[in-house]
């Protein structure tokens, strides 16, 4: 490419800059000048204070190709659907009309129509690309927190920035693409390996999954006391902390559903390994000077899994049962207690009767220890 001759002085890019900090950004408009990007989109990322991340939204957006219609056409889709998706992912919908997509998108927007042609309806697509848009920002965001506390010194100029961080997407991009692809794979595999055709279900042609579950809820104490007291970026951090403690301490077959600001949600169908993985939770959390104490609840019965995430009677009730339980402590259900009353390993203390919001009258619960 032709190197450009444009003086950046005159376009008011450099306004306010010492002779360092100049010297960097020009160093970075005239590279961003040979990559072919305008002027006037230099001018609005330097007044959105966001010069520095045009080399890695080059290396990540690729060339706009289509628009809504030409992309719709070309994945063989209804453009309402295209757009449907597109919006389900959590993907900016501008008008129809302005050439966004990339090669990329339509890959994507094809892929989804083979998912469609294996039989699947609109509506079940539709919820599998909100979910997929769901997990895809979250680990987005996780990846851009990383990567900027990983990747900026003190010191740096906007050049160096700019060029690190575009050197970092070219190289992580086909890494994180083998891991992503490697993670899905085994999560479906854990899946199906817990999961169950019923007889009923094969006489009606249709897996509703419902099953009964073990389901727990474990929260931390204080929480929104603690809100008040630190910084929005160490209150993140203390829930991401519960997280790791609780993907740590997972038994098999139990999964960590979802984790919820100051909450995390276990399901398994099997009631002991549950059971045995939030108290190592609770006292795993008791030992870690950096989180308040946990809380937790676990009840047993009908649960519906339903794209990730799950549904039912005894969700809604181990989540009552855990506002129930005192800190540091485990409250479990008549059923579980009953499932487990002779286990050897684990103790047990009577508790209520309780009167728990939306659940028809008392209940007795039980609080149970390692023995």
């Amino acid at each position: 490419m032709t190197a450009t001759t444009t003086d950046w002085d005159a376009e008011g890019l450099t306004d306010g800059l010492d002779a360092t900090a100049r010297a960097a950004r020009v160093a970075l408009l005239e590279e961003l000048g040979r990559q072919g990007v305008p002027v006037e989109e230099m001018r609005r990322a330097v007044a959105e204070d966001r010069l520095v991340l045009l080399p890695v939204e080059r290396v990540l957006a690729g060339e706009p190709r289509y628009g809504r219609a030409e992309l719709a056409a070309a994945a063989g889709v209804d453009e309402d659907l295209a757009a449907e998706l597109l919006a389900a992912l959590g993907l900016s919908l501008p008008e129809a009309h302005v050439v966004a997509y990339t090669d990329q998108d339509l890959d994507l927007a094809r892929r989804l129509r083979a998912v469609l042609d294996a039989g699947l309806e609109r509506g079940a697509v539709v919820e599998l690309a909100r979910v997929l848009g769901l997990g895809m920002a979250r680990y987005a965001e996780a990846v851009r927190t990383t990567i900027g506390r990983g990747f900026i010194r003190a010191g740096d100029s906007e050049y160096d920035v700019a060029t690190r961080y575009a050197a970092v997407a070219r190289a992580l991009l086909p890494d994180n693409a083998a891991m992503l692809r490697h993670a899905f794979t085994r999560h479906l595999l854990e899946v199906v390996r817990s999961d169950v055709i019923t007889a009923a279900e094969l006489e009606r042609g249709e897996v509703t999954g419902r099953t009964v579950q073990a389901v727990a809820f474990a929260d931390l104490v204080g929480f929104t006391w603690l809100g008040e007291q630190l910084e929005s970026e160490e209150l993140g951090a203390v829930g991401a902390r519960l997280g790791a403690l609780a993907a740590a301490g997972v038994e098999p077959p139990c999964r960590l559903v979802k984790t919820i600001g100051d909450a995390v949600m276990l399901v398994s169908p099997d009631t002991g390994a549950l059971v045995r993985s939030v108290l190592r939770l609770v006292e795993a959390a008791d030992a870690d000077e950096e989180l308040p104490s946990l809380r937790a609840g676990v009840a047993l019965g009908p649960a519906v899994a339903r794209f990730g995430d799950y549904y039912g009677s005894a969700v809604n009730l181990a989540s009552r049962v855990t506002g129930r339980a005192r800190p540091g402590s485990v409250l479990v259900t008549d059923a579980v207690r009953d499932e487990l009353a002779g286990d050897p390993a684990l103790t047990w203390t009577r508790t209520g009767p309780h009167r728990l919001k939306g659940v028809d009258g008392r209940r007795t619960l039980w609080r149970v220890r390692p023995r």
